[in-house]
Protein backbone atom coordinates (compact mmCIF):
# COMPACT_ATOMS: atom_id res chain seq x y z
CA UNK A 1 0.00 0.00 0.00
CA UNK A 2 0.55 3.75 -0.20
CA UNK A 3 2.78 5.19 2.32
CA UNK A 4 2.10 8.33 4.66
CA UNK A 5 4.83 9.95 6.56
CA UNK A 6 4.29 11.77 9.13
CA UNK A 7 6.69 14.00 11.34
CA UNK A 8 5.86 16.44 13.99
CA UNK A 9 7.65 19.75 13.71
CA UNK A 10 6.19 21.01 17.07
CA UNK A 11 3.45 22.38 18.79
CA UNK A 12 0.41 21.80 15.72
CA UNK A 13 3.19 21.64 12.83
CA UNK A 14 3.21 18.35 11.46
CA UNK A 15 4.79 17.67 7.62
CA UNK A 16 2.41 14.85 6.06
CA UNK A 17 4.15 13.38 3.30
CA UNK A 18 2.05 11.32 0.28
CA UNK A 19 3.38 8.68 -2.06
CA UNK A 20 3.65 10.68 -4.57
CA UNK A 21 6.09 13.30 -3.17
CA UNK A 22 3.23 15.48 -2.10
CA UNK A 23 4.59 17.61 0.92
CA UNK A 24 1.78 19.31 3.15
CA UNK A 25 2.50 21.18 6.56
CA UNK A 26 -0.23 22.46 8.88
CA UNK A 27 0.08 25.47 11.53
CA UNK A 28 3.26 26.48 10.96
CA UNK A 29 4.68 28.88 14.03
CA UNK A 30 6.62 31.73 14.06
CA UNK A 31 9.67 32.09 16.15
CA UNK A 32 7.80 34.10 18.98
CA UNK A 33 6.08 30.44 19.59
CA UNK A 34 8.73 29.29 22.04
CA UNK A 35 9.77 26.46 19.37
CA UNK A 36 12.92 26.96 17.07
CA UNK A 37 11.75 27.60 13.42
CA UNK A 38 13.51 24.77 11.18
CA UNK A 39 13.61 25.82 7.65
CA UNK A 40 10.90 23.32 5.92
CA UNK A 41 9.61 23.18 2.19
CA UNK A 42 6.21 22.40 1.65
CA UNK A 43 3.54 22.30 -1.47
CA UNK A 44 0.63 22.85 0.63
CA UNK A 45 0.30 24.30 4.16
CA UNK A 46 -2.98 24.34 5.74
CA UNK A 47 -3.67 26.92 8.06
CA UNK A 48 -6.27 26.97 10.70
CA UNK A 49 -6.84 30.21 12.05
CA UNK A 50 -4.30 33.93 12.37
CA UNK A 51 -2.42 33.14 15.18
CA UNK A 52 1.46 33.55 14.59
CA UNK A 53 1.60 29.99 16.32
CA UNK A 54 -0.53 28.65 13.76
CA UNK A 55 -0.03 30.86 10.55
CA UNK A 56 3.57 31.84 9.56
CA UNK A 57 3.20 31.07 6.28
CA UNK A 58 6.63 33.17 5.38
CA UNK A 59 8.72 30.12 7.36
CA UNK A 60 7.72 27.49 4.35
CA UNK A 61 9.66 27.15 1.59
CA UNK A 62 8.62 26.13 -1.79
CA UNK A 63 5.90 28.48 -2.50
CA UNK A 64 3.42 26.66 -1.08
CA UNK A 65 -0.32 26.70 -2.23
CA UNK A 66 -2.12 27.98 1.47
CA UNK A 67 -5.37 26.40 2.43
CA UNK A 68 -7.39 28.91 5.21
CA UNK A 69 -10.65 28.90 4.39
CA UNK A 70 -13.55 26.58 4.68
CA UNK A 71 -14.74 24.52 1.64
CA UNK A 72 -13.53 21.53 0.08
CA UNK A 73 -9.94 21.76 -2.19
CA UNK A 74 -8.91 19.70 -4.28
CA UNK A 75 -4.91 19.07 -4.45
CA UNK A 76 -4.36 16.56 -6.58
CA UNK A 77 -6.28 14.18 -8.81
CA UNK A 78 -6.84 11.37 -5.58
CA UNK A 79 -6.00 14.37 -2.29
CA UNK A 80 -8.14 16.71 -1.37
CA UNK A 81 -8.84 18.85 1.62
CA UNK A 82 -12.29 19.57 3.37
CA UNK A 83 -12.05 22.41 5.95
CA UNK A 84 -15.02 23.33 8.21
CA UNK A 85 -15.49 26.46 10.49
CA UNK A 86 -15.23 25.84 14.20
CA UNK A 87 -14.17 28.11 17.38
CA UNK A 88 -11.20 28.06 19.62
CA UNK A 89 -13.30 28.27 22.34
CA UNK A 90 -16.66 27.36 23.75
CA UNK A 91 -18.29 30.46 24.03
CA UNK A 92 -18.73 30.77 20.12
CA UNK A 93 -15.71 32.48 19.32
CA UNK A 94 -16.33 35.31 21.66
CA UNK A 95 -12.81 35.15 23.48
CA UNK A 96 -10.54 33.73 20.32
CA UNK A 97 -12.57 33.48 17.20
CA UNK A 98 -12.83 30.79 15.05
CA UNK A 99 -10.70 27.87 13.82
CA UNK A 100 -10.54 25.21 10.66
CA UNK A 101 -10.77 22.00 11.32
CA UNK A 102 -9.09 19.85 8.37
CA UNK A 103 -9.91 16.29 6.64
CA UNK A 104 -7.10 15.21 4.31
CA UNK A 105 -8.45 12.40 2.15
CA UNK A 106 -5.36 10.60 0.63
CA UNK A 107 -3.52 7.24 -0.10
CA UNK A 108 -6.86 5.45 1.19
CA UNK A 109 -6.66 7.38 4.94
CA UNK A 110 -8.52 9.95 6.32
CA UNK A 111 -6.19 12.17 8.33
CA UNK A 112 -7.96 15.05 10.55
CA UNK A 113 -6.03 18.08 12.02
CA UNK A 114 -8.52 20.24 14.49
CA UNK A 115 -6.43 23.14 14.84
CA UNK A 116 -7.02 25.12 17.32
CA UNK A 117 -10.61 23.15 18.55
CA UNK A 118 -12.03 24.74 21.83
CA UNK A 119 -15.40 22.74 22.26
CA UNK A 120 -16.68 19.23 21.36
CA UNK A 121 -18.03 18.85 17.82
CA UNK A 122 -21.56 19.66 16.45
CA UNK A 123 -23.22 16.59 14.54
CA UNK A 124 -22.70 18.30 11.25
CA UNK A 125 -19.03 18.60 12.03
CA UNK A 126 -18.74 14.85 13.70
CA UNK A 127 -20.78 14.05 10.06
CA UNK A 128 -18.24 15.05 8.17
CA UNK A 129 -15.17 13.84 9.83
CA UNK A 130 -16.07 10.77 10.67
CA UNK A 131 -14.41 8.15 10.88
CA UNK A 132 -10.74 9.48 11.10
CA UNK A 133 -7.87 7.24 10.68
CA UNK A 134 -4.93 9.49 12.04
CA UNK A 135 -6.34 12.50 14.23
CA UNK A 136 -4.05 15.39 14.96
CA UNK A 137 -5.77 17.29 18.47
CA UNK A 138 -5.24 19.70 20.80
CA UNK A 139 -4.74 18.27 24.23
CA UNK A 140 -3.22 21.49 26.31
CA UNK A 141 -6.52 23.18 27.63
CA UNK A 142 -6.42 27.18 28.29
CA UNK A 143 -6.32 27.94 24.61
CA UNK A 144 -7.99 24.84 23.21
CA UNK A 145 -10.30 21.79 24.14
CA UNK A 146 -8.64 19.86 27.62
CA UNK A 147 -7.61 16.21 27.74
CA UNK A 148 -10.72 14.63 29.12
CA UNK A 149 -12.06 16.56 26.38
CA UNK A 150 -9.83 15.41 23.59
CA UNK A 151 -10.23 11.77 24.46
CA UNK A 152 -13.77 12.41 24.05
CA UNK A 153 -13.56 13.92 20.48
CA UNK A 154 -11.25 11.23 19.37
CA UNK A 155 -13.83 8.68 20.69
CA UNK A 156 -17.20 10.51 19.17
CA UNK A 157 -14.79 10.26 15.39
CA UNK A 158 -14.00 6.76 15.80
CA UNK A 159 -10.13 8.01 15.74
CA UNK A 160 -7.71 4.54 15.21
CA UNK A 161 -4.64 6.56 16.06
CA UNK A 162 -4.36 9.64 18.01
CA UNK A 163 -1.51 12.52 17.47
CA UNK A 164 -1.90 14.72 20.51
CA UNK A 165 -0.60 17.97 19.77
CA UNK A 166 -0.47 21.59 21.42
CA UNK A 167 0.27 20.86 24.82
CA UNK A 168 3.33 22.01 27.30
CA UNK A 169 6.75 20.79 26.99
CA UNK A 170 10.50 22.41 27.69
CA UNK A 171 9.50 24.27 24.72
CA UNK A 172 6.51 25.99 25.76
CA UNK A 173 7.34 25.58 29.59
CA UNK A 174 5.70 28.96 30.00
CA UNK A 175 2.78 28.50 28.25
CA UNK A 176 -0.26 28.05 30.43
CA UNK A 177 -1.33 25.01 29.17
CA UNK A 178 -1.35 21.07 30.33
CA UNK A 179 1.66 18.69 29.90
CA UNK A 180 1.02 15.80 27.63
CA UNK A 181 0.77 13.29 30.61
CA UNK A 182 -2.59 14.89 31.10
CA UNK A 183 -3.75 13.15 28.20
CA UNK A 184 -1.72 9.71 27.91
CA UNK A 185 -2.27 9.10 30.73
CA UNK A 186 -6.46 8.82 29.95
CA UNK A 187 -4.97 5.63 28.06
CA UNK A 188 -3.16 2.34 28.43
CA UNK A 189 -0.02 1.14 26.49
CA UNK A 190 1.12 4.34 25.22
CA UNK A 191 4.23 3.33 23.54
CA UNK A 192 7.58 6.07 23.96
CA UNK A 193 7.60 8.85 22.37
CA UNK A 194 8.43 8.03 18.20
CA UNK A 195 10.20 10.50 15.46
CA UNK A 196 7.63 9.94 12.75
CA UNK A 197 4.69 7.81 11.78
CA UNK A 198 4.80 5.77 8.71
CA UNK A 199 1.43 4.37 7.69
CA UNK A 200 -0.81 2.59 5.32
CA UNK A 201 -4.45 2.35 4.95
CA UNK A 202 -3.77 -1.72 5.53
CA UNK A 203 -1.14 -1.30 8.64
CA UNK A 204 -3.68 0.63 10.55
CA UNK A 205 -4.54 -2.17 12.78
CA UNK A 206 -0.79 -2.48 13.83
CA UNK A 207 -0.49 1.62 15.13
CA UNK A 208 -0.88 2.28 18.10
CA UNK A 209 -3.78 3.77 19.52
CA UNK A 210 -2.02 7.10 20.79
CA UNK A 211 1.66 7.99 19.06
CA UNK A 212 3.16 10.53 21.00
CA UNK A 213 5.86 12.20 18.00
CA UNK A 214 8.91 13.59 19.39
CA UNK A 215 9.26 17.19 17.63
CA UNK A 216 11.42 16.88 14.97
CA UNK A 217 12.97 20.86 15.61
Amino acid sequence: GRTMIVPCLGHAKFLLELDNGLRIVTDPYDDQSGYPVTPVNADVVLVSHGHHDHNAVETIGGNPRIVREAGVTTLAPDVRVTALSAYHDNVHGAKRGSTLLFLLEAEGLRVAHLGDLGHTLTDAQRRTLTPVDLLMIPVGGFYTIDAPTARQVAEDLQARVILPMHYRNQWTSDWPIAPLEDFTRLYQDVPPPMPLLRVTAQDLSCQPHVAVLTPQV
